[in-house]
């Protein structure tokens, strides 16, 4: 063999210290870079064909800064306040995460080590089996896509300047106090509340704080918000398929480790995912008289988002009664109960976030707390015999629906706070007149250049060239859409 091929295969090189695993940190860089693309390009290709055509462009871009912007808050401060040294029984110290030494060290989550009462140690520190900088990364993937479920609420009409400065504040004072508080070692995680991959600390945060910052930032125009469809459904399709198989990545690298609870979560994810497709559409079928593939993406949705809070630790069996319950709950309160609701139908949540998100995401928390598999949580859990309310452990139902409703106020009141403060430097709404015309007037740029959009036709300029007769010739027949004729976006 190779001399070079065999150093390749060594334990033990000045770029692989005896600590590292590589196949745990192969799998967690790849599993980071699948929840990468849940947001680039996922969610940008899905937020930018799921709107009208005129705010394609808009709806893209705040996806698209967000990632940018959140990265760069993760490696200065967030990260540490997040996964740092105890600040706050609910918030870490922040600092950088970017030296050479802190990044190339095995990782470890510092304030992670659970004690027993009389201070004994019951649970040694989480000291994954890679370097910092793979951790680092990978929960960047997480406060990315959490920040840009966000913007699903506001899309059509907050003020992009506005949502520039928002990213940055809500990142820091809301999404780091959930991962501090449930992951980074916090008071929710030694009290033993199970998040095993951000039903809280992701779905019902950015559900919660969606459906804040749509009330205050305001409404869409009318004309909007009564005709609001796809400018390109095949593309929203295309979007929510790497949103779904990215969910491989999302649950399957919350142990740091490529071990069975990764295994068991990447499986009990899909089939979550499934049934609540297939239940959900079923429902628009016999409410509707049709299946819907906008109702078959938001049940794909909500089946992903209920498993997440309890997809290493619940059987397979258990992953199909959180889709069936993922698929009729929050359908039933966004088709049913918002048209009896006032207040919900008062808040304009472009995206529906608060129904495909927060209720899917307080769901499955509590179905944790009844269907939480001893055997299970014993691998990964700090708290030792942790079990759900079904195998005789009733206290944690009991204590995920006290961490939700801390979820909820906090984010609620943070989320307050924070656009308010912006409310007084910019405005949080765009004026009228940019909601009218929509991309051109916020970005001067457009989605897609397409013939007869204010143009007349003109032979010479739209003509089609046929080689045989080499000359520029129009096709018989009608073409698609007036000549002459604006297209209403």
């Amino acid at each position: 063999m190779d001399k070079n091929l065999t150093l390749a295969y060594e334990e033990r090189l000045p770029a692989v210290p005896g600590w590292l695993n590589k196949g745990d940190n192969a799998w967690q860089l790849t599993a980071a870079t699948l929840v990468g693309l849940q947001s680039m390009p996922g969610l940008v290709i899905l937020y930018a064909s799921i709107v009208k055509k005129k705010w394609a462009v808009n709806s893209a871009f705040m996806a698209l800064y967000a990632f940018a912007a959140v990265l760069i808050c993760w490696v200065l401060l967030c990260y540490r306040q997040a996964f740092g040294d105890e600040l706050f029984p609910f918030w870490g110290k922040g600092a950088p995460a970017l030296g050479q030494k802190y990044l190339t060290s095995r990782a470890k989550v510092p304030e992670s080590a659970h004690h027993y009462s009389n201070g004994t140690i019951e649970t040694k520190m989480n000291e994954p089996l890679i370097p910092m900088a793979s951790l680092v990364y990978f929960q960047f993937t997480f406060a990315a896509i959490t920040t840009i479920l966000v913007a699903g609420s506001v899309l059509g009409r907050m003020n992009i300047k506005a949502w520039m400065a928002f990213v940055p504040l809500w990142l820091t004072f809301c999404y780091t106090v959930g991962a501090y508080s449930l992951w980074g070692g916090g008071f929710l995680y030694h009290w033993g509340v199970i998040d095993y991959s951000g039903g809280y600390v992701i779905h019902l945060t950015s559900g919660i704080s969606g459906f804040t910052a749509a009330y205050w930032v305001g409404p869409r125009l009318k004309v909007d918000r009564d005709r609001y469809v796809p400018n390109n459904v095949l593309l929203m399709l295309a979007g929510a398929g790497l949103l779904w198989m990215g969910w491989s990545g999302f649950n399957g690298g919350a142990p740091y480790a490529a071990n069975l609870v990764s295994s068991v979560a990447v499986l009990n994810t899909n089939i979550s995912a499934a049934t609540s497709l297939l239940v959900w559409t079923s429902l628009d079928v016999y409410y509707f008289g049709k299946p819907s593939v906008i109702g078959a993406v938001q049940g794909m949705i909500t089946g992903l988002a209920c498993i997440t809070p309890g997809a290493g630790v619940v059987q397979s069996w258990a992953a199909i009664v959180y889709g069936v319950l993922s698929g009729s709950i929050p359908w039933f309160s966004m088709i049913i109960l918002h048209k009896k609701s006032t207040l919900l139908q008062k808040v304009d949540d472009t995206l529906a976030v608060f129904y495909t998100h927060a209720v899917a995401g307080i769901l499955g928390g509590s179905l944790t707390g009844l269907l939480a598999e001893p055997t299970l949580c014993s691998m990964l859990l700090p708290v030792k015999n942790t079990k759900g309310a079904f195998y005789g452990g009733g206290i944690l139902l009991f204590k995920q629906i006290v961490a939700a409703l801390f979820i909820i106020g906090w984010n609620f009141a943070a989320t307050t706070i924070i656009l308010l403060l912006i409310k007084i430097f910019i405005p949080l709404r765009m004026p009228d007149e940019e909601l009218v015309i929509g991309d051109d007037a916020v970005h001067g740029e457009e989605a897609y250049a397409l013939w007869g959009d204010g143009e007349k036709y003109e032979p010479a300029k739209h003509g089609w060239h046929d080689p045989s007769h080499g000359v520029e010739m129009a096709p018989v027949g009608h073409l698609n859409g007036a000549r002459g004729v604006t297209v209403d976006v």
